[in-house]
This record gives structure tokens, C-alpha cells and sequence, in this order.
């Protein structure tokens, strides 16, 4: 992957020296070049903040919804099923305009740029969260439940010190996969004005009339941005493998 994203940018660089391309624009070594990364890469903050605290109430939102669904009890694991059918029907861009647009009105209250999109993504991203913690909660022998019950530990404690420790390791590939999808999802908040990444290359592009070479440099922010968070995911992995291995 890391490769293959130098090897794209090599090729930008390299056709980028037609006279049709603008380069000068986003050009480092020119004082308006410069201006204007700096500009794109002020997104940045917006786009990280508003990915990990969407993904952070979605962990524990699906967490809350997936619960229900390993229920005997036939209305819970029916209000599981109806959630997450309902949710995920919803286009993410759909559910960002209704936040932000409808839920003012719906419930008489005022919400900003920043709180809708974390609420329509974390809401979008809670249904598959949920299907993630149910599928690894699952996946747990059943002799574990039995022996925690032998030691007297109640359903919380058991989920707490027994069963989510374990689920979590298995499912930990599935939820980085969710970071990054929620990084390359935030992008779609531009839309009500969020001053993301995507916002901030929109604004540059009708100022500067360049849209193929700022959206490229839109295109390596995200991809740095995303390879970054995949190898951090994938050395929490190593780690857990290594203290499993050396308990």
C-alpha cells in the first residue's frame, strides 16, 4: 500500500509538469503554495476530532445495541434487529442533512455544525458496530460463561472482566476497518459547512479555479492520513498478540 501511494505520487509529480496543470497553486517553495497547503491542511484538526469522537460514541452505542440482540428475551433481540435494519437503510448523507436540518426542529433544540455530523456519523456507524460486537461476543466458547458462574460473577462483571477482553482482541481488525471508514465518511459533513479537509479544498477551489490539482493534494492528505491509522491499528494488534502470547 505504502508503495503503491509513492509511486502515485511520483506519477503526479511527473505528469504534473504539463502546461495544463497548475501546480503553482498548492507549489511549497512559493509563498502563495505555501498559503495555500497550509490552508488545505488546516482541515485536519476538524477531520481527526470529529472521526474519533463519532467512532468513540458509536463503539459504545453499538456496544449498548448489540447487547439486546444476544438476549433470550424475544422483544429485545426484536428492538436490536428493527435498529439495525432501520440505520443502516439510511444514506449516511441522508442522515447528516436530517441531523442537522430536522432534529432542531423535531426536538426544539440547537446543535452545531461540529455535534451534527459527529451525531449523524456515530448514528450511521452504531448498526455495523453493533453487528461487529455480536458476531465477536458470539464467537466466545460458551464454557467461558460457565466458568464464571462458578466463581459467582454476575452478567456484568462477566461481560467486563471475561467476555469483552476476548471479544475485543477478535474483533479489533473489524473496528479499525470502521476508523477508517469513519475518516474517509467525515469527508461527507462538508456538505452543512464543517471546515474539514473536504470543506477547506472546496473553498480553495472556487478561489483559485484549480479543482484537479487541489483535490489531488485532498486525495495524498487522506491517503497519509488513512495508511497512518492502518499501521497503528495493525501494531495495537502485534501488541495484543504479544501479551496474550506472554500471559
Amino acid at each position: 500500500m505504502l508503495r503503491a501511494s509513492l509511486l502515485l505520487l511520483v506519477l503526479l509529480v511527473l505528469t504534473g509538469c504539463s502546461g495544463d496543470w497548475g501546480w503553482y497553486v498548492v507549489d511549497p517553495t512559493t509563498k502563495k503554495g505555501m498559503t495555500n497547503l497550509r490552508f488545505l491542511i488546516s482541515g485536519l484538526y476538524y477531520t481527526v476530532l470529529l472521526s474519533v469522537t463519532a467512532i468513540v460514541i458509536s463503539i459504545v452505542l453499538g456496544l449498548l445495541v448489540a447487547l439486546p440482540g444476544l438476549s433470550k428475551n424475544r422483544f429485545l433481540r426484536g428492538f436490536n434487529r428493527v435498529y439495525v435494519e432501520l440505520v443502516r437503510a439510511v444514506p449516511i448523507l441522508v442522515m447528516i442533512l436530517w441531523v442537522y436540518y430536522g432534529m432542531p426542529q423535531l426536538l426544539n433544540i440547537t446543535i452545531t455544525v461540529f455535534w451534527a455530523g459527529v451525531i449523524a456519523l456515530a448514528l450511521s456507524d452504531s448498526a455495523f458496530e453493533a453487528e461487529i460486537f455480536r458476531a465477536g461476543i458470539q464467537s466466545i466458547d460458551k464454557g467461558q460463561y460457565e466458568a464464571s458462574h462458578t466463581v459467582a460473577l454476575n452478567y456484568v462483571d462477566t461481560m467486563r472482566f471475561i467476555i469483552l477482553p476476548q471479544a475485543i482482541r477478535r474483533i479489533l481488525p473489524a473496528l479499525g476497518n470502521q476508523l477508517v471508514y469513519m475518516l474517509k465518511m467525515s469527508s461527507l459533513v462538508s456538505v452543512i459547512g464543517m471546515q474539514e479537509l473536504t470543506r477547506k479544498a472546496n473553498e480553495l477551489v472556487v478561489t483559485e479555479y484549480r479543482p484537479l490539482e487541489i483535490y489531488t493534494v485532498l486525495l495524498l492528505e487522506y491517503l497519509v492520513l488513512i495508511l497512518i491509522v492502518s499501521a497503528g491499528v495493525r501494531w495495537l494488534e502485534r501488541r495484543l498478540q504479544t501479551t496474550d502470547r506472554s500471559t
